[in-house]
């Protein structure tokens, strides 16, 4: 081998070397690419705070990036919250916008803290917790008292009889402002987030002998037995009914058969109502209970006049990979399974069926419990339901001639 193919040789090996490393380092960054957690609007992440100038907090928050406070939502938060900030510190933030116009990541302290404290007092109603603080305020309705960051309303008649009995005079004024300061004991009773209502009872935190009440009370209910109770919360996830001294959780699901956003659109607290024990954790102290299952099922009337066997219209509205549905008449829907539209294999539904046309379909299942009814394309015509499709349909010219019989016997 000559000097020339021992270079070449030589250069020829360096170049793979390279060109394995670019790819390697390609690849490196590809997969990296991947597992960056970019950061998006709504969410609160965790961060360290990087630098604090008068004008802007920097804050690291991953993915390689690094977020801002200015501008307004520096503003917003008051010389005392600034000064407990320190470099090096991790703290939450809220992420306003994942990139500004100036490329910046736009963050938010006080949201962060606002939105967690949301998620702090729902959990709050639900365990029923008492907490310690102080009447921060007042209005010509009640007292104001602080719930983390957040401003809670004390109505007039949820404050203590002690309490209101120090009040005295026509005005606001008169009788609450020698009470802004004092400690006071609330519970939760509303919340509702989108509102920025935050409603707090004095009242319902002086039974601190609650406790002992829920657990004799626990003891006497019995599942699937009725009582009548008086609604004592409501959030948005369901209200809370007292029965004789405890508190049982009415789900949003369980407040009616129609659809109900907020408990708010159907009651309000302090109205009597009756419900239903619907099941009692005795090791978690939790009763739940059901205002549904003390109304009649809509449902089961409108099916009363199906059966399974029958052939009924029905029109298609959507088609899914598993089947179709198809809506039989007003609100009624039901499921055509991909393996009842035809004898022959079907992939999709999309080759048997269009959304919209309508088909004569046969019933071949109602589950009243789930409220689903399953119906079937194929067994149209199938020669098992040959006789009842005969009955009903001799049935009907029966009805023709039972009702010719009154005017014969008239004539008579």
């Amino acid at each position: 081998m000559d000097q020339n193919e021992t270079l070449s040789g030589t250069n020829n090996s360096q170049g793979d070397q390279a060109n394995n490393n670019h790819q390697s380092m390609e690849a490196l960054l590809a997969t990296e690419s991947l597992s960056i957690d970019l950061p998006q609007a709504g969410e609160i992440r965790k961060g360290v705070i990087a630098s604090i100038s008068p004008n802007q907090i920097l804050i690291s928050i991953g993915a390689k990036s690094e977020g801002v406070v200015a501008g307004r939502e520096l503003e917003q938060l008051s010389q005392e919250e600034r000064d407990a900030l320190k470099v090096g510190q991790e703290i939450d933030v809220f992420v306003i916008s994942p990139e500004d116009a100036n490329g910046n990541v736009v963050l938010s302290l006080k949201r962060a803290l606002e939105q967690m404290t949301w998620d702090n007092v729902e959990k709050m109603i639900a365990d029923e917790v008492v907490i310690d603080t102080k009447i921060i305020g007042f209005n010509k309705g009640g007292l104001i008292a602080a719930v983390g960051n957040l401003r809670g309303f004390i109505p007039s008649s949820q404050i203590s009889a002690m309490r209101r009995a120090q009040s005295a005079g026509d005005k606001p004024e008169q009788r609450w402002q020698k009470m802004v300061g004092q400690p006071i004991s609330v519970r939760i009773i509303e919340v509702d987030r989108e509102r920025r209502r935050l409603i707090l009872s004095e009242r319902a935190a002086n039974t601190e002998s609650r406790s002992s009440m829920k657990d004799r009370v626990i003891s006497e209910l019995e599942e699937g037995q009725t009582y009548t109770g008086r609604v004592t919360s409501l959030a948005d996830f369901g209200a809370f009914v007292n029965i004789n001294g405890a508190d049982g959780l009415v789900h949003l699901s369980e407040l009616s058969w129609d659809h109900v956003a907020h408990p708010k659109e159907v009651l309000e607290v302090g109205q009597e109502v009756q419900v239903k024990v619907i099941n009692i954790d005795r090791d978690k102290k939790r009763i739940g209970l059901s205002m549904r299952a003390l109304q009649d099922d809509p449902w089961k009337s409108r099916m009363s006049k199906f059966s399974v066997g029958q052939l009924v219209e029905g029109a298609i509205t959507r088609l899914t990979k598993f089947g179709a549905f198809a809506r039989l008449e007003g609100d009624i829907e039901g499921l055509i399974h991909i393996s009842e539209l035809s004898e022959n294999r079907v992939e999709h539904p999309k080759e048997v069926l269009k959304e919209g046309e309508v088909k004569t379909l046969r019933i071949i299942r109602i589950d009243t419990d789930q409220h689903r009814i399953g119906l079937s394309l194929r067994k149209v015509d199938s020669a098992a339901f040959a006789d009842k499709d005969f009955k009903m349909l001799t049935q009907g010219f029966g009805d023709e001639s039972d009702a010719e019989e009154p005017g014969d016997e008239t004539k008579e």
